[in-house]
């Protein structure tokens, strides 16, 4: 027989909610680790008096009780494990398993027992439903009735808030059995009131969240948060961890309480109490008790008397009640000296510490991440500008974590850290051979495959395919057309008063009508006929062509998209297309096959319809080819027709002057007909004809 027994992916039930975790079986106890805040419950041996063995709606469950009274429930066993657990009760806690199933009669009338730490509502000698009297928040009594109401429960979407149970009167005298019951429930409720003095009390303390300041007064099991709005009441049994951190600028220090369950106003949950102290400010503080009380509770720990740093006593005080260790930053050191690095998480800016076994960022909203339960961490670009890295931390249920903005000086430490608590790295191949520059390692992630980045990546070639061929058509125009230098030296030939004056000065002009004549030609011709044929292209565009085939991850995108909104409902496109990509990653070799070989077929398939397309299209394209070719020497004519009109309205400046800048551009026009003579087929289809321009030369 084994001496330790473990399973995984055991749930605890707590408050009414399922925490998933890990159960360990030993000779010592039993041990469960919730996977979710770190928490560890620990149940002695020799406390379990009885071991209940029953089915519920997770499989089998495990219900164990102690001798003071609590109760402690696992589910998610399979029914095959009854005769392992069974054995291992008997051999080393010598209890006998019991099987013991629930009653689904649905019957709402029995009898209720109270056991320890447990209401039990039993129909004969079946239990129906058990309640946690831990889970009481309030009692209160009517006329032959109870009323029970209950602490909200934050992890679960609908929380029971409120049972009423009807007790008959009875005939026994003196007692009454409303009461009784209410006293029953109250005397194990978690109701907590203020009785009794507070031990000490610290006045106007500076809260980050809830924000405000509040008087904070400590009593024996409870300490109580009372501002100007509101008031809480945290027991201590709710506290989970403890933090001393240092601010940045030295001059402050963070007081940091993780809760469990979170203090709650209206819908607003707060997981962490921040409080943010002046390490200037001094305090002297007395207890609210004697001195012997304090010796023989606190044990030394704290003394009547005291005076420090306000956050030294906080810290102290909490620390001695709680009875947990307060965690601090360990050996980290930023560039800068500090024990933080400044980044951002959502929309805020804060502090992220790299302790010991986790990383927290305070404040807004704050965040712990034990290394326990990271899956990996991942380093990069900057989404804003490259003096800055980005740090994320993706856990083991799939929870991503992204601080932002963090220097570039800041890396060569982090990554130390990282690397020195042997958290997997994602990009780690990458970074190992890296200098201090970031350009290097920013795109250092580019070997894991991304299905929806590989998508965005194809989409985005085609779209900006289509974008160069319309930017092709205005830039030439633009580009061309808009020449600083050029139009310098029109400026120059216009309005220059010794180009008039000598017959030299304008043949120098003539010259550089010469030079630029070429330059105006090829612009006209080359400009339109690209232009025509891309319009044309995309007018003629045939709506009946076949459709480019999809990728294997798009046709497993359309195959699965209903389900991914079915197994999460009210998903976004975004988070759809997200959580696609993901689940894509994940998947098998063997499975992305299958979707390649369906990927090929279409491919194939496509090609083959292009093929059939491209052939049964070529005589109607051969046929518009040529309405193009008659259509433009058409268009040429009208252009030209178009410039001998303006020679005679130009023909007074000519008198004038030879310099006049509207005769260069005549002389132009009438160069380029010559000149397209000696150019080729191509060019002579958008010129105009030699006919023409024999007319045209005679209108002059």
């Amino acid at each position: 027989m084994a001496d330790t027994l473990e399973f995984n992916e055991i749930y605890q039930e707590v408050k009414g909610s399922m925490n998933d975790g890990r159960l360990r079986l030993s000779r010592q106890g039993v041990i469960f680790k919730n996977s979710k805040t770190g928490k560890v419950d620990n149940i002695q041996a020799s406390e379990l008096v009885e071991a209940i063995w029953r089915r519920v709606a997770l499989g089998h469950g495990l219900k164990l009780l102690t001798k003071n009274g609590h109760v402690y429930k696992y589910d998610g066993f399979r029914e095959s494990e009854f005769d392992k657990l069974s054995e291992f009760f008997k051999s080393h806690y010598r209890l006998e398993l019991a099987e013991k199933d629930l009653c689904v009669k649905g019957w709402n009338w029995g009898t209720v027992k109270f056991g320890g730490q447990l209401l039990s509502f039993d129909i004969g000698e079946q239990p129906v439903f058990e309640i946690p009297l831990s889970n009481v928040s309030q009692c209160t009594t009517g006329k032959n009735e109870v009323t029970l109401e209950f602490h909200q429960n934050d992890d679960a979407e609908v929380s029971l808030m409120e049972v009423r149970f009807y007790v008959p009167p009875t005939q026994e005298d003196g007692v009454d059995p409303v009461e009784a019951f209410a006293q029953n429930v109250l005397s194990k409720a978690d109701v907590i009131q203020a009785t009794g003095d507070a031990i000490c009390i610290f006045r106007e303390l500076q809260c980050l969240t809830p924000r405000g300041r509040y008087d904070i007064r400590i009593y024996p099991t409870f300490l109580h948060l009372h501002g100007k709005t509101f008031d809480y009441k945290i027991p201590y049994t709710t506290v989970l961890r403890l933090f001393l951190l240092p601010h940045k600028d030295q001059r402050q220090m963070f007081f940091v309480i993780s809760l469990d369950p979170p203090i709650k106003q209206g819908q607003t949950r707060y997981h962490f109490l921040i409080l943010l102290f002046s390490k200037d400010e001094d305090i002297s503080l007395t207890l609210n008790m004697n001195e012997d009380e304090v010796e023989k509770r606190f044990e030394g720990r704290l003394t009547k008397n005291m005076s420090g740093s306000l956050y030294e006593m906080v810290s102290r005080v909490m620390k001695a009640l709680v009875n947990r260790k307060i965690t601090v930053p360990g050996n980290f050191q930023g560039h800068s000296g500090a024990q933080c690095i400044t980044c951002s998480y959502k929309a805020s800016s804060g502090l992220l510490y790299p302790l010991e076994r986790g990383f927290i960022y305070v404040h807004k909203p704050p965040v712990h991440i034990r290394f326990d339960e990271i899956a990996f961490v991942n380093f990069a670009r900057g989404t804003t500008t490259t003096r800055s890295f980005d740090f994320e931390i993706e856990t083991k249920q799939g929870t991503q974590y992204t601080f932002s903005s963090i220097e570039r000086e800041e890396y060569g430490k982090l990554f130390d850290f990282v690397n020195a608590k042997k958290l997997n790295i994602k990009n780690r191949g990458h970074k190992e051979s890296m200098p201090q520059s970031y350009d290097e390692y920013a795109d250092s992630d580019e070997d894991q495959h991304d299905a929806y980045l590989e998508r965005m990546k194809e989409e985005g070639k085609i779209r900006e395919e289509n974008a160069d061929d319309s930017s092709d058509e205005s830039g030439e125009e633009t580009d061309e057309s808009f020449n600083p230098a050029e139009e310098d030296e029109d400026v120059a030939e216009e309005f220059d008063s010794e180009v008039s004056a000598s017959s030299s000065s304008s043949d120098d002009g003539s010259d550089r009508e010469e030079k630029r004549k070429p330059a105006k030609k090829a612009k006209i011709v080359k400009e339109r006929k690209p232009r025509k044929k891309l319009s044309e292209s995309k007018k003629g565009k045939d709506p009946n062509a076949p459709k480019r085939p999809m990728s294997a991850y798009m046709l497993w995108l359309n195959a699965s998209r209903e389900k991914i909104k079915s197994d999460h409902p009210g998903i976004s496109i975004t988070d759809l297309s997200k959580k696609a990509g993901e689940l894509w990653k994940g998947m098998s070799k063997e499975k992305k096959e299958e979707w390649d070989r369906k990927a090929e077929d279409a491919k194939r398939d496509y090609e083959k319809a292009m093929k059939e397309y491209s052939e049964g299209g070529k005589s109607e394209s051969s046929k518009k080819e040529k309405s193009k070719k008659k259509q433009q020497p058409q268009k040429g004519k009208m252009e030209r027709k178009a410039a001998p009109s303006k020679s005679p309205a130009k023909s007074p400046a000519k008198q004038l002057g030879e310099s006049f800048k509207s005769k260069e551009f005549v002389s132009s026009d009438e160069s380029s007909g010559d000149n397209k003579k000696e150019d080729s087929e191509e060019e002579e289809i958008a010129s105009t004809p030699p006919s023409l321009e024999d007319s045209a030369s005679g209108s002059d």
